[in-house]
């Protein structure tokens, strides 16, 4: 189905972004935690609407 040269290139191309998207992460970690440091709220809220929501859904319907 694919070429070897295809599946070499997959490789190399799986290897390489992951560990360009690793060492992006870590050179930004001190970042994230000044500037992002309360968005744990944001996700509970956005959490706690779909559960609404579905709950909603369950009940009405």
């Amino acid at each position: 189905m694919f070429s070897t040269g295809q599946l070499i290139f997959a490789l190399f191309f799986v290897v390489a972004f992951t560990s360009i998207i690793i060492l992006m992460y870590r050179k930004d970690a001190k970042g994230h935690k000044i500037h992002y440091s309360g968005s744990y709220k944001i996700l509970i809220g956005f959490i706690l609407a779909i559960v609404a929501l579905f709950l909603i859904k369950v009940f009405v319907h």
